[in-house]
């Protein structure tokens, strides 16, 4: 029995790791909802078919290799479409905008005003007026931004989209970034996977060509 045990756990175990480097070591490390369901399903398989002495070590596999496939699926479609990312793992809420606090979603969310103070606290900020944003992504990790050219620690564009937010504080326009990208060679923000305004120039990390 207890070898049959030490099997079921060994494989299990191979299978968390296959699992962990076929869907990338970042989602691991980053608390999402996906992840926290994947986590309790597979630790609710192993917990619960390890110590069944009536499900043999090919059902076992069996349940792990379906399970597998499905993460597999859920990961392959969430990298693929923003709306099924959106649907899996939720949005991030916007708590600040332009010096203004949006009290219905800090409640939607949970979080009391002393949280949020607190939050704002370790930046260095003791007015919600110097925020131009603040979102609490989907990790739980509230984002800010500081409404200060100088004190700008954001990137401009990442994975093909613009952080309008962080333009705005640039004191420039969508017209003014697309110039930018055209006088470097790119036809669009889609072709972008970070951008970063540096020294007063814009800085470009294009996707790879097959991308």
């Amino acid at each position: 029995m207890y070898i049959l045990i030490a099997i079921k756990f060994i494989l299990g175990t191979m299978v968390m790791i296959l699992q962990i480097n076929l869907s990338g070591k970042v989602d691991f490390a980053v608390n999402t909802p996906l992840n926290q369901i994947q986590n309790y399903i597979l630790g609710g398989i192993i917990g619960g078919v390890i110590y069944n002495s009536s499900i043999t070590i090919i059902q076992f596999m069996i349940i792990l290799l379906i399970w597998s496939l499905i993460v597999m699926i859920i990961k392959y479609l969430r990298n693929q479409s923003l709306l099924f990312r959106q649907l899996v793992e939720g949005h991030p809420v916007i708590l600040i905008h332009n010096g203004q606090l949006c009290v219905s979603n800090c409640i939607y969310v949970g979080l009391s005003a002393d949280q949020l103070m607190a939050q704002l606290r370790t930046q260095g900020i003791d007015n919600i007026k110097q925020v131009k944003s603040a979102l609490m992504e989907q990790t739980g990790h509230i984002t800010i931004l500081k409404n200060s050219k100088e004190d700008l620690h954001f990137p401009l564009i990442t994975d093909g989209k613009v952080n309008i937010d962080v333009l705005e504080v640039l004191n420039h326009d969508e017209n003014w970034l697309m110039k930018q990208l055209t006088c470097q060679g790119f036809a669009g923000v889609e072709e972008i996977f970070l951008a970063e305004y540096l020294d007063e120039e814009l800085k470009i990390t294009p996707y790879p060509t097959s991308h």
